[in-house]
């Protein structure tokens, strides 16, 4: 389909329209460069071109909801790409539960220690107000 069209009717899609049709005919997953290369070959650009133009490829793919990034580094279409979410609430939820037991201990280890150091606080500020009277002094009052 695509080696059938023009230049001129090339040159008027966008690297991700071009992107989209070539991972349709394919029936494969590609790297950015495999793709890109695809496109400068279409498109007739030089080896310069395919250098200096790639990165804003990869932009274009990576921000166009059409296109999944495999694990593989291979680019696929999102609608041939099933999504699998797993969850495994179980497991989150004791860790949570942890995490919280922990984050407790933690807060109440503080809250004892700040009582703690108020009370020694206070403590001093009692001893100020004390003097030391002897026998003689204790018997005149």
């Amino acid at each position: 389909m695509l080696k059938n069209m023009k230049l001129e009717e090339l040159e008027i899609l966008s690297y991700a329209d071009l992107t989209e049709l070539i991972l349709k005919e394919e029936s494969k997953t590609l790297t950015t460069p495999q793709l890109f290369r695809k496109i400068c070959d279409l498109l007739g650009y030089t080896d310069e071109e395919y250098t200096d133009k790639i990165g804003d490829y990869y932009t274009s793919l990576s921000t166009d909801k059409r296109f999944v990034f495999l694990d593989n580094n291979e680019w696929d279409l999102r609608e041939k790409t099933p999504v699998a979410i797993v969850l495994d609430d179980d497991e989150d939820e004791e860790e949570d539960i942890e995490d919280e037991e922990e984050v407790e201990d933690e807060y109440e280890e503080d809250i004892n220690t700040a009582i703690d150091d108020e009370e020694l606080e206070e403590d001093d500020d009692d001893l100020d107000d004390l003097a030391v009277l002897s026998d003689e002094e204790l018997e005149e009052n």
